[in-house]
């Protein structure tokens, strides 16, 4: 053999072996994922058969889906699915913009911490004394503790106002004193209970928290934004303005509702900006992860590594200060929820890893769930594997004694237990019917994972409890 063609032989040899060395190759690991979508929940035994995304984006009825991987510390590898505006046979690509809803929390959470760190704002300083153009009114349970940043962003503030609708394209949008203020299609943002006392999730306090960024800084909030976090990482495809200026219009995905129907005017605006008013990309979210987890080790650009740890550190509710601790707290993320759009991103404190994915439909969620889960089986990673059950069997007399009408407690909702062709089955008023899986003795479980619990009264099953949470009463059998 000549020593040229020994020479290609041997290299070509390492090449593999480096390839090799390093897992599947990348493209192989996509189409992996892309052909093999997980279920939320596993029966131990049970063949399914392998669904692509193609299809679970179908049987789903979402239009698009942004997604995108962090892996050893870096954005590994981003890609779009179907469309931005299915209408107008617009493609979704990675640099399509979604609307991040309550992901714009710890986004925002980052510059308010880059304020502390700055000394621009005191974590448990009274926000009335900051505050300029509007203040949080005080009442019997301001007393003996105020209203404060840490209170706000972990939302331990007291403070009301779940979330927001958004408003039409055309209508009249609001300024955040007046949603402040209740002059919106919401109510006014007011203190509810003692600060610090319990926890409730606030978009309400993030908006009041939206302010106070503004007020300190003296700058828009969308401003502020851009020159706090958004520009310092790069992160070119995203901003906080409301309305989306005009220019960028044509790079949005369109907003889509359960049936499939475009929202009217394309998507809704969101004046609540602080708490739901991001326009951004999986990939642009990835340099705020990447932060986030470097920041922690001691190397990140805007956060100190003490303000990091002090951001993941899980408060009431597993709320850190921005994020959500997850994983027994191993991980750090957040869901989001506009007209229309779904968003969720999960990522390693310590791990390097993360994944973000952002559909423009409001049945977004669980494709969201099922992906982040296929592509934690996929990478190996703990704690992001589809939970597995094993079903076990009963007798025809054990499923009939469960059927029957349940009246949820406090609530005009019923669910309704039929047995049927050896299966039972459950169907909440207004809702679709689905199987409850044997898991032994009263013991069931739905497809979506979710613990049902049948309970005796005098050897009669009077009552189920779903999730744990929900509990509703035996009104007739039958």
């Amino acid at each position: 053999m000549k020593l040229s063609s020994l020479l290609a032989t041997v290299i070509a040899l390492a090449s593999t072996l480096t390839a090799c060395d390093k897992g599947p190759l990348l493209s192989d690991r996509i189409a992996t994922i892309e052909k093999n979508i997980s279920p939320l929940l596993i029966v131990r035994g049970e063949n399914l058969p392998a669904v692509s995304i193609e299809e679970r984006m179908r049987q789903l009825n979402v239009p698009g889906v942004s997604v995108a991987v962090i892996n050893d510390g870096k954005l590994e590898w981003a890609k779009a699915y179907g469309f931005a505006d299915k209408e107008d046979n617009v493609l979704a690509t990675a640099e399509t913009l979604f609307q991040a809803a309550s992901v714009s929390k710890p986004v925002a959470a980052m510059a308010a911490l880059k304020l502390v760190q700055d000394g621009r704002l005191g974590l448990d300083q009274n926000i009335n004394d900051v505050l300029t153009s509007w203040k949080i009114p005080d009442n019997e349970f301001t007393t003996t503790h105020k209203v404060t940043l840490r209170g706000l962003l972990n939302h331990s503030a007291g403070t009301t106002v779940w979330g927001f609708p958004g408003y039409e394209n055309g209508t009249r949008i609001p300024s955040t004193v007046e949603v402040l203020e209740g002059a919106g299609n919401t109510e006014a943002i007011r203190v509810w209970k003692e600060p610090g006392e319990s926890w409730r999730y606030s978009g309400g306090g993030y908006t009041a928290l939206e302010l106070l960024m503004s007020d300190v800084i003296g700058q828009p909030f969308s401003q502020l934004m851009r020159d706090v976090v958004l520009e310092p990482l790069g992160m070119s495809n995203s901003t906080y303005e409301q309305p989306l200026p005009t220019v960028l219009h044509t790079r949005a995905a369109s907003a889509y509702d359960r049936n499939g129907n475009k929202i009217n005017g394309k998507w809704h605006i969101y004046p609540e900006m602080a708490a739901a008013g991001l326009w951004t990309t999986p990939s642009d979210l990835s340099r705020y992860i990447i932060e986030v987890q470097q920041a922690y080790a001691g190397s990140g650009r805007i956060l100190s590594e003490s303000i990091a740890h002090m951001m993941l550190e899980a408060g009431m509710n597993d709320h850190g200060l921005g994020p959500i601790i997850e994983g027994a707290g191993s991980r750090f993320g957040h869901t989001g929820g506009n007209a229309g759009f779904r968003s969720h991103f999960t990522a390693f404190i310590e791990q390097g890893a993360g994944v973000i994915v952002m559909t423009n439909s409001d049945n977004g969620s669980r494709l969201a769930q099922e992906l982040i889960l296929t592509i934690g089986r996929e990478y190996g990673w703990q704690g992001l594997m589809p939970t597995e059950r094993t079903v076990v069997t009963l007798d025809a007399a054990a499923y009939e004694s469960l059927v029957g009408h349940y009246e949820v407690h406090e609530s005009p909702v019923v669910i309704e237990v039929t047995y049927e062709y050896g299966q039972l089955f459950a169907r909440a008023t207004g809702g679709e019917r689905f199987e409850l899986l044997p898991e032994g003795g009263l013991m069931f479980f739905s497809r979506l994972g979710t613990p049902i619990e049948f309970v005796r009264v005098d050897d009669t099953v009077a009552e189920m409890n779903v999730g744990g949470a929900t509990r509703a009463v035996r009104i007739n059998s039958q």
